[in-house]
């Protein structure tokens, strides 16, 4: 039987943190624990051994979830050729995100408010949606912009 992929990965964490454990419990024999626990109150050597053991949960926590940093965002030309979506479409798409009103979407593209509602007709029409939040999770589903966590591609679109 064979290991999903997700614990095959633990193998090292877990041993390490047990050696480490291994290790800190050899140390406290080493360094004469006995002689310790009567010169050190007891409750500073517990809080001392708490903290050792929480420092050691967080640095085991930190390795068993750590995730890789995400990829650059990589748009789907095959998608943007398939829908035959234009720059400047392209360019609304991307505007529309920003949730701004016809009118202000209008201003930041230097375009009448007319031609961008023609745009965004013409863009439901392609993405075959009803409105704009669908639009956006349809252009995001398809890759044809960027979703929030995605990183943005080290150079920019200079089209339109």
């Amino acid at each position: 039987m064979t290991e999903p992929a997700g614990i095959r990965g633990l193998w090292r964490p877990v041993l390490l943190y047990a050696a480490a454990l291994a290790l800190g419990a050899f140390a406290l024999e080493w360094l004469q624990y006995r002689f310790w626990a009567r010169t050190i109150p007891l409750e500073i050597m517990i809080g001392l051994i708490g903290a050792a053991f929480a420092g050691l949960g967080v640095w085991v926590g930190m390795r068993l979830t750590r995730q890789a940093p995400p990829a650059p965002f990589v748009r789907n030309e095959a998608a943007l050729r398939s829908l035959a979506i234009t720059p400047r479409e392209l360019d609304v798409l991307e505007a529309l995100v920003s949730g701004d009103s016809n009118k202000e979407l209008a201003r930041t593209l230097g375009v009448s408010p007319n031609t961008v509602k023609t745009h965004i007709a013409r863009l439901f029409d392609k993405l075959d949606v009803t409105s704009r939040i669908q639009a956006i999770e349809t252009a995001r589903d398809l890759r044809l912009i960027p979703a929030a966590g995605d990183t943005p591609t080290p150079t920019s679109r200079s089209d339109g």
